[in-house]
């Protein structure tokens, strides 16, 4: 992306690497060995001022564009991924009730969620469904002046500690996509069923889990998005989310490659620096051109998003590119590192977990080929 930013942003991506070096580097390999992450969660990042980032001062937030987010974002993923997919997740779903909420659900939910003390959700993926965002099963049915829901929502990142869940539910299965509703729901609201994080290759900070929904009762003031706006609010909010996973990619191929350089400018073998052999030299300025190209599409699909302009395709262009450069690149400096690249002791293994599931978190690799084909196709169809 580019490297340029206002004052108040280079203040904010200064903060989030200083918190990454102090906090995150510090934990993360702990919160892999124990599946989860502490019981203090995101508390620390919310004191460093990481949490509404999008929000307006007004609303106790710091304004940044969601570029600037997104260059935040890059500086925790250096540290961790998984971290840094929690706090985009949380702060995303900030600045939707911001942007989309009622007076009184920006006032019972935006300070909790700014103190850390609440963490937020998003609530749309089904086992039936799986990348076919629009297949919602979960229903959502008029009774009583309020609504009852009911089904199963699988693959929801913060799933192990959420307290404030964004549940997306079919009200009128005949509509469609048009019949799709957002309402906010609290985790611990009767009839909702938190099941236990999923057992995964990595990123566990992410608390991975699923949601089950039992005849559970809510009131008009849970609809943060009606029917007919709900799918549409999620698709936006996609294109953003997968614009900051080619962002997070970007900070895990960058730290990959500062670590895989300082080891071989280091170790040497047949009487020389690994350094200083031409083939891992050209291996890894391979990295650093995927890393170039995965920063300026980042940027481009982000800037579009900032312009209020169509982002679909930049944003599934960017994503695309670099969740694969960041596997391939990831495991190009694993490599370059010999069989010590493999420890733990090291970051990289992290690191190769995480691009891996960037592979599938907002929209699978072959989803993202479907829509860029569909733009192609759409003059000759």
């Amino acid at each position: 992306m580019d490297r340029a930013a206002n004052p108040p942003e280079h203040h904010m991506i200064t903060k989030a690497a200083e918190f990454s070096n102090r906090y995150i580097t510090q934990g993360a390999a702990d919160w892999e060995r124990q599946k989860g992450l502490p019981p203090e969660g995101i508390r620390p990042a919310a004191e460093a001022g990481l949490c509404g980032m999008l929000l307006a001062e007004d609303l106790g937030g710091k304004g940044l564009t969601k570029t600037a987010m997104a260059r935040v974002m890059e500086e925790l993923s250096k540290a961790d991924m998984a971290y840094a997919f929690v706090m985009i997740v949380h702060n995303n779903l900030m600045n939707a009730i911001a942007d989309n909420g009622t007076a009184e659900q920006k006032a019972r939910y935006l300070p909790t969620m700014l103190s850390g003390d609440c963490l937020g959700a998003f609530l749309l993926t089904e086992s039936q469904g799986g990348s076919d965002a629009a297949n919602v099963t979960t229903t959502a049915r008029r009774e009583n002046g309020g609504w009852i829901i009911d089904g199963h929502k699988v693959w929801v990142s913060n799933a192990a500690t959420a307290g404030l869940l964004s549940v997306y539910a079919q009200t009128d299965a005949g509509l469609g996509w048009r019949g799709i509703a957002c309402f906010l729901v609290e985790a611990d609201c009767q009839g909702v069923i938190r099941e236990a994080p999923y057992a995964m290759m990595g990123a566990h900070a992410m608390g991975v889990g699923g949601f089950r929904f039992e005849n559970c009762r809510v009131g008009d003031d849970a609809v943060l998005l009606p029917p007919g706006a709900g799918f549409k609010g999620a698709m936006a909010g996609i294109d953003l989310a997968r614009a900051n996973v080619a962002a997070m990619c970007c900070g895990i191929m960058a730290n990959s490659l500062e670590v895989a350089l300082a080891y071989c400018a280091e170790r040497r073998l047949f009487g020389q620096r690994v350094a200083d052999f031409q083939g891992l030299q050209w291996q890894l300025a391979d990295v650093a051109t995927d890393l170039h190209g995965a920063r300026l599409m980042a940027a481009s699909a982000l800037a579009a998003i900032d312009a209020g302009e169509g982002a679909a395709i930049p944003a599934a262009h960017a994503k695309k590119f670099a969740t694969q450069a960041a596997e391939k690149g990831v495991a190009a400096c694993m490599q370059a590192m010999g069989a010590n690249g493999y420890k733990h002791e090291y970051p990289l293994a992290r690191h190769l977990a995480c691009a891996r599931m960037a592979n599938y978190i907002d929209g699978t690799t072959e989803i993202q080929n479907v829509v860029i084909s569909r733009d192609l196709l759409r003059p000759f169809v």
